[in-house]
């Protein structure tokens, strides 16, 4: 009851006393050049005190009589006000429980403003005399006015609850990565230790078997990772998913939170960018020469973790040559993509300058032919005459450096049983310089 009194006292003193006193101030000071004994008067503390205290006793009765329009009814709704659950937090688990309500006040303006001047909306939802069940039980809610003149209705004024028996178990705990684009592009995770690899899980029986995962959730977008080495971090968050993903709040983790050793790396290689083609170019005309932001041969600096960047051999790039030779050269500007597991790259756009020449050719002969996606338990060999003719077509300057020990010949026998097949021969060409035709096919037997 006093922390109510102290609460009004203060309420009057801003909204009443302190205007009051300001008027009276300034009806003063504008007074002030005439003197006499309104001026006396005013110059009185005391006096100022009292004819706020009589002016504030006036608006209090004019208020309390309804003559002015501060008294009409309205109703207002108070949003999201917090619920206080009681329940034997130690023994049980309350499920389907609210944790905010609606209050709808209605009465006059000046205890509605009071009302919410003074704040004190306290509602209860008491489960204390409850115990585990298979049925819900229907609870209403309680509340304390803080005003008694006001009407007071909740929304929803009852809940369903179930209420089940707390039980527990170890479960383990792997980390999740959290605002990895917030990490420095060129920096990457190593490897993370927690501190704990199980924790408690608490929580009705139903609860505990949908989790499928507890994860400590490590941010990358902590302020202190600003290079490469060792961080210990505390205060990691764990949280329960179930097995589609779907955070499960209904459950307890003890202990809460973990601290985890995070390591970072700023692993980097040089990785070359490989040019394949597309499409015919026009009769007679083959690509004499290709430059990558004008050098031969051309790598760029890719960052990420070291597992991922050493499975990479090449950035590819595709080039549509498709009705091209009739001028002489060709510039493309090209934008990279970036591999899967590339955080970062030395460069994301590339020129790419094509020279075209006058077509020529030369047939080698290859005897080597290998065999490809052979099915599981079968043999394969080649019976007619496995020396096949195949013809390079490019400018003269490419032909010379054709090696025959390096052309990579195979018959593809996916899908094939055993039984006696005519394949056709097909070439391994990572060079846009040179095309290789083969017309040959040949006879596998496979047993």
């Amino acid at each position: 009851m006093r922390k109510f009194f102290r609460k009004l006292y203060k309420l009057i003193d801003v909204l009443i006393v302190v205007p009051i006193s300001r008027l009276i101030y300034n009806i003063q000071k504008a007074l002030k050049k005439n003197g006499g004994l309104l001026d006396k008067l005013l110059n009185k503390p005391n006096f100022l005190i009292f004819l706020s205290l009589i002016l504030a006793i006036v608006l209090f009765l004019l208020v309390d009589s309804k003559a002015i329009s501060f008294v009409e009814d309205k109703t207002e709704v108070i949003s999201n006000v917090p619920v206080n659950i009681k329940y034997n937090e130690e023994a049980y688990v309350v499920e389907g429980a609210p944790t905010d309500v609606n209050i709808m006040i209605s009465g006059r303006k000046s205890d509605i403003y009071l009302a919410k001047q003074l704040g004190e909306y306290e509602v209860t939802l008491d489960l204390t005399e409850y115990t585990a069940s298979d049925t819900a039980y229907k609870v209403y809610f309680t509340y304390a006015k803080s005003i008694n003149n006001l009407k007071y209705s909740l929304d929803p004024s009852y809940v369903q609850v179930m209420i089940k028996n707390k039980v527990s178990s170890v479960s383990s705990v792997t980390y999740e990565l959290i605002n990895q684009d917030k990490l420095d592009s060129k920096l990457s995770v190593k490897s993370i230790g927690l501190s704990k690899s199980e924790v408690v899980v608490k929580g009705s029986e139903s609860a505990l078997k949908k989790i499928a995962w507890i994860k400590a959730l490590v941010d990358l977008s902590n302020p202190d990772f600003v290079e490469a080495g060792s961080y210990d971090i505390d205060n990691i968050a764990l949280v329960a998913y179930d097995n589609a993903g779907k955070l499960l709040n209904n459950v307890e983790i003890v202990p809460s939170t973990l601290s985890a050793t995070v390591v970072l790396d700023s692993y980097s290689e040089n990785i070359p960018v490989e040019v394949k083609t597309t499409g015919n170019l026009i009769s007679g005309k083959s690509i004499a020469k290709i430059l990558i932001n004008n050098n031969n041969d051309y790598s760029i600096t890719a960052y990420g973790n070291e597992e991922d960047i050493s499975k990479i051999k090449s950035i590819p790039i595709t080039i549509n040559v498709d009705g091209l030779g009739g001028d002489t050269a060709k510039t493309y500007n090209v934008t990279l993509t970036k591999p899967n597991g590339v955080r970062y790259m030395s460069a994301s756009t590339i020129t790419v300058s094509l020279t075209f020449g006058n077509e020529e050719q030369k047939t080698v002969e290859l005897t080597n032919i290998s065999k490809k996606n052979l099915g599981s338990g079968l043999t394969a060999n080649i019976i007619s005459d496995s020396a096949i003719s195949v013809i390079c077509k490019g400018v003269a300057s490419s032909l010379d450096k054709v090696d025959v020990n390096n052309i990579k010949a195979y018959v593809d026998l996916s899908g094939l049983g055993a039984g006696d097949h005519d394949v056709e021969v097909k070439i391994e060409n990572n060079n846009p310089l040179v095309t290789y035709v083969v017309s040959s096919v040949i006879k596998v037997r496979i047993s």
